[in-house]
């Protein structure tokens, strides 16, 4: 019985101790309509997931998770490259999509239309009023361009891009670099 006991605890401990090693670098995965992250430095592209879909998932996972299946208040339609989510209550054009290159997701996009649906740091961010204030949020940005039309805010090494055109923000995951 002891021996029982022992092998008992030790496949315990061989369990727990598996559960929370994890490799260096390794940041926990946001699902955009789920997850309230809040710390900018917390977010890498390859972690984000809108509907279960993430960068480098085959073309066919992303028809199955956006298309096959039934996403409620959205509507899906799909475009040459793209897989466009839209509100069903004012479709007036897409809020949210993936872009598929050879095969893979290559790109992930929300806009401004998506706030409803996001959670954590990006809802403030695609509800922002300025350029300024995404910069609060996000911190400063790796590089950009600002005008009197609006600003591209680029954080490359977190992976992705922040367009801001007056109340229109859209930002896109891509691999980072």
């Amino acid at each position: 019985m002891k021996y029982v006991l022992r092998i008992i605890t030790l496949a315990c401990i061989a369990i727990a101790a598996s559960s929370i090693w994890a490799p260096p670098g390794y940041s926990e995965p946001y699902e955009l309509s789920k997850h309230d992250v809040m710390d900018p430095k917390a977010l890498k592209s390859a972690e984000i997931s809108l509907f279960g879909v993430k960068l480098g998932d085959s073309e066919a996972k992303a028809l199955d998770a956006l298309v096959n299946e039934k996403i409620p208040g959205i509507k899906v339609e799909q475009e040459a490259l793209f897989i466009f989510l839209l509100d069903q209550r004012k479709p007036t054009g897409p809020m949210a999509g993936v872009r598929i290159q050879d095969g893979k997701v290559d790109l992930i996009f929300i806009n401004n239309r998506f706030s409803y649906k996001t959670r954590g740091i990006f809802r403030n961010v695609l509800n922002s009023e300025s350029p300024d204030d995404v910069r609060k949020l996000m911190g400063q940005e790796d590089y950009g361009d600002e005008n009197v039309m609006g600003a591209i805010l680029a954080y490359d090494r977190q992976g992705f891009v922040i367009n801001y055109l007056g109340k229109d923000v859209n930002v896109e995951f891509s691999p980072s670099r």
